[in-house]
């Protein structure tokens, strides 16, 4: 005899039924994805320096692994490689630094001769404004900078702030990094006892892949964000650009987030031309930063990514924008890297044998990769 729940049941359209059942299933979800998002936002800090580890991690692991395979010890190849790392680091950014300060007078001055070429243009030209017109203009956004004094005050001690979390990020990410290097193996292991012993081989599979096209993104992108660097560097330079280190440097920094990163930096070096030799400058720089993306495009990332760790431009524009709206900037920087992570991750994790899988993922990573990449250091 069926129950008046039966009955009910029998009662609702099964289309209703389900909808209903998958409604309750995609708040659960939500609710979790939420929560998610709400404790790494928390932990920002911790996060955002971890993730910056594991790809410097992956940077530096085959120079370690080399020195390691030629009888160095573990601890003194990664002392070696790190303290080399940041002597680099600090003289290129020391004479950035400098070229920078060397040439701003040159900018400052060219931009001061582009704001009168303007002013006089303004006077005598077809708008034929004047000159108390134009000064009552400057008058007025004198006012406005003081009179949101207060805001400027109070958005430098919020930068205040942010530098103090920037330097312990930094050193978060520092420790972190050494001791990847020294046994990141090992503290992987660790980590998936945590699984059941029937998964945990695979998801140790997973991820050694994820951190395998982790590597090869990393490798690609610092190769193809030198080749962007280099070649609108020379371009500036050649064409006499005030700051053309600077803005190159800038454009190198900025290719790490893919698409748009390259893009949104070489448009501040078309400024530049503009304010300092005019509108046919900034045209020849637009026109070279153009040809340098389609190079990049259709040349670099195709060459030296390979097909492990390419991403469908829908994914990496959508990523990007989410990154960017739930993170920021470092939010667009990190979340490529993390799509090509997952990407291999969850490949392996669900293909019904994950052997192959990984291999195919070695062999389609192409010559960037090398092959003990997912070992990071040997048990000890």
């Amino acid at each position: 005899m069926t129950s008046a729940a039966g009955r009910d049941d029998q009662a609702v359209h099964p289309l209703v039924r389900a909808a209903a059942a998958w409604s309750w299933r995609l708040l659960v979800i939500g609710a979790a994805a939420y929560a998610l998002l709400w404790l790494l936002q928390t932990m920002g800090v911790v996060v955002v320096s971890i993730a910056i580890a594991l790809i410097l991690t992956a940077l530096l692991l085959p120079a370690v692994d080399f020195l390691d395979r030629y009888g160095a010890v573990r601890g003194g190849a990664v002392a070696f490689v790190m303290v080399l790392g940041l002597a680099i680091l600090t003289g290129v950014m020391s004479f950035v630094v400098n070229q920078f300060v060397d040439g701003a007078p040159q900018l400052v001055d060219e931009v001061t001769r582009s704001i009168e070429g303007a002013r006089a243009w303004l006077i005598n030209g077809p708008a034929d404004l004047s000159r108390d017109q134009i000064n009552q203009a400057g008058d007025t956004v004198i006012d406005s900078l003081r009179d949101h004094q207060a805001q400027l005050t109070t958005g430098a001690l919020s930068t205040a702030g942010t530098i103090a979390e920037i330097l312990t990020g930094a050193l978060l990410c520092l420790f972190t990094v050494i001791f990847f290097l020294l046994g990141g193996r090992n503290i992987w292991e660790f980590v998936t006892r945590l699984i059941p012993r029937a998964q945990r081989a695979r998801v140790r599979e997973a991820g050694a892949a994820g951190f395998h096209s982790l590597a090869g993104y990393a490798r690609a992108t610092s190769l193809v964000a030198l080749v962007d660097a280099v070649a609108i560097g020379s371009g500036l330079a050649i064409m006499g650009i005030p700051l053309a280190l600077p803005l190159a440097s800038l454009i190198f920094l900025g290719a790490f987030v893919p698409v748009v990163g390259a893009l949104v930096t070489g448009f501040l070096a078309v400024i530049v031309a503009l304010l300092a030799k005019g509108i046919v400058y900034a045209l020849i720089t637009l026109a070279l930063i153009i040809a340098v993306m389609q190079l990049e495009a259709h040349v670099l990332q195709p060459l030296v990514m390979g097909r492990a760790v390419s991403l469908h431009p829908l994914a990496v524009v959508i990523g990007i924008t989410a990154g960017g709206v739930l993170a920021g900037v470092i939010g667009a920087l990190l979340v490529v890297p993390a799509i090509a992570f997952f990407n291999s991750f969850v490949r392996v994790l669900a293909a019904q044998d994950p052997d192959s899988e990984a291999d195919s993922l070695d062999d389609e990573d192409g010559p960037l990769v090398d092959s003990n990449v997912d070992d990071p250091g040997p048990k000890r």
